[in-house]
């Protein structure tokens, strides 16, 4: 089927500051993942080495009539390029070439809007995208008759993109007060599982690290996984059991992406409140990537830009079946696997009950015989270290970790 399929072909356009080849071959090669999963065709590549961007056209004029004459060549529909457009950028380049010019945040914008499945992640990629718009309708604005159709036009439509900014504004307003009922109805979904001394995991990691994957080996949930970019934008919670016995639940989360744009990460603040509250982060790393340091960097400094930084984390190192020689994991507390592999589970989820030990209150109790249904609840609520039988007094001696706070502590 796929050899039947239409892509649109794109040009990706760049900038390389002195210094930073590297940073930028990455952020390139990236850009053009992007337009695949968006579903473009990277056709050319044009890059041009300049310490700052020409405040007309982002390229010099030379370049820019190189894109033209490669458009024209190459019968290109669309160009991206890999900094941000000004909307008089756009005019200045469109007055050149004929064709469809967006940056990378519109391309990121536009695969969230291909993966939002449930209301919630679609007034979410929504929002960020008429945030992002608004700016860019002030004096003549963005050309709309020239964006057409494919990449970066996908989300609110071209009649809503033609509206007026007050009635943009509205819009965003009646978006927010909509996403303000999800976020309640998950708080109290939260603070019900809070209450009931449910320890939980929340799920992190650089988009396509493998996360969903984990959550489906963990908990035998059957969410989407793929091997692409946002693969998972709506949160997923799901209940497993850990060796010992104890339930805790898993949540999913969106991939995280160097320069993922404001406008997302304010959207989806509200999703990503799943995993403010957790007691423990999974951090999944893609092993195999070429770009691990940046990736983990770059989840590293949202989660601080989150407040969520002071989060106990395990950091897991997937996909080591992808990498020829050892893993370089330089974070700790870590854990090296493949999540394909089952044995690598079971030491996961045997790693798990360490990381928690260490953020959990150690408890001793003596439960009455006929109390069985007190020691399911210690089973399931808490890592139950010892059991012992005391025939003579016809008691239970229990010790354990439970969560702080839990009644598991304050009965002692």
């Amino acid at each position: 089927m796929d050899k039947e399929k239409v892509y649109e072909k794109v040009i990706i356009v760049g900038i390389e500051k002195q210094h930073e080849e590297e940073a930028f071959n990455y952020s390139f090669d990236e850009l053009e993942q992007l337009v695949e999963n968006a579903g473009g065709k990277v056709v050319a590549r044009l890059s041009q080495k300049r310490e700052r961007p020409d405040y007309k056209t982002v390229i010099g004029k030379g370049k820019v009539n190189e894109l033209k004459n490669l458009v024209e060549e190459l019968d290109a529909q669309t160009v991206v390029f890999n900094s941000e457009l000004s909307p008089s950028n756009v005019r200045n380049i469109q007055e050149v070439i004929d064709t469809k010019v967006i940056d990378r945040i519109q391309v990121i914008l536009d695969i969230f809007a291909l993966r939002a499945k449930s209301k919630e992640g679609r007034l979410q990629v929504e929002l960020a995208q008429l945030s992002y718009i608004l700016p860019r309708l002030a004096g003549q604005g963005v050309n709309m008759s020239r964006l057409g159709a494919g990449i970066g036009t996908r989300g609110p439509g071209e009649t809503k993109l033609e509206t007026d900014r007050r009635h943009i504004q509205s819009q965003m307003s009646d978006i927010k007060q909509e996403l303000k009922k999800f976020a309640a109805h998950r708080k109290r979904s939260r603070e019900k599982r809070k209450n009931n001394n449910v320890y939980q995991i929340g799920l992190i990691g650089y988009t396509n690290a493998g996360k969903s994957t984990v959550l489906n080996q963990l908990t035998d949930a059957e969410t989407y996984e793929k091997d692409q970019l946002f693969a998972t934008l709506d949160p997923l919670t799901r209940k497993f059991e850990l060796p010992r016995g104890m339930q805790v639940t898993l949540t999913d989360t969106v991939g995280f992406i160097q320069d993922l744009p404001t406008q997302l990460i304010e959207a989806f603040k509200s999703t990503l409140e799943e995993s403010m509250d957790v007691d423990l982060l999974l951090h999944v790393i893609d092993s195999s990537a070429e770009n691990l340091k940046a990736h983990e960097q770059t989840v590293l400094d949202l989660l601080k830009e989150l407040g969520m930084d002071n989060i106990p984390t395990l950091h897991v190192y997937n996909k080591r079946d992808l990498v020829k020689g050892p893993v370089p994991s330089t974070l700790y507390p870590n854990i090296v696997i493949s999540a394909q592999n089952d044995n690598d589970v079971l030491a996961l989820r045997k790693k798990l009950e360490t990381e928690m030990r260490k953020n959990m209150k150690p408890y001793q109790l003596e439960i009455e015989s006929h109390r069985g249904d007190l020691l399911i609840e210690l089973r399931q609520q808490t890592l139950l270290e010892r059991q012992l039988f005391d025939e003579e007094n016809q008691v239970y001696f229990v010790e354990g970790y439970a969560k702080k706070g839990s009644k598991w502590v304050t009965m002692q």
